[in-house]
């Protein structure tokens, strides 16, 4: 009887240290996982932070866009009232400042005649001295 309750009690001891030991190694690998977890999310917060700076950039850039869009539509609202005011007007009394405009921008002799009415030599003459002037030699 005392034999067994021997026997009980080394088998109940060896229990309890088979059960330390196994505690043991769940704490070692419970820790195991909250560093390689840790180190995880270090990682992950760097790069949501990156992204994040990536994100107000794009931001930034948008609003600047935005901006300018805005500045531009302000500069292009009246440009169809003026196109309709150039269209109603007589082509007999285009002047040569309009005319120079458009040898700036590369009209031709023709051009000219037909959109300006000019006489030919008028048109070449205009040609003939934005050429002087764009060609100072």
């Amino acid at each position: 009887m005392i034999a067994s309750l021997v026997a009980a009690v080394v088998a109940l001891a060896l229990c309890c240290l088979a059960l330390l030991g196994c505690c043991i190694w769940l704490f070692r690998r419970q820790r195991q996982l909250a560093e390689s977890l840790a180190s995880e999310n270090a990682v992950r917060d760097k790069q949501i932070k990156a992204l994040g700076a990536r994100l107000d950039t794009y931001l930034q850039g948008s609003v600047r866009l935005g901006k300018d869009l805005q500045e531009l539509s302000r500069l292009v609202a009246p440009l169809p009232e003026k196109l309709s005011q150039l269209e109603q007007r007589d082509p007999n009394n285009i002047s040569f400042s309009q005319a120079a405009k458009l040898v700036g921008m590369g009209a031709s002799v023709d051009d000219l005649t037909q959109s300006c009415g000019l006489s030919q030599s008028e048109a070449e003459l205009m040609r003939k001295l934005h050429q002087a002037r764009r060609n100072p030699e």
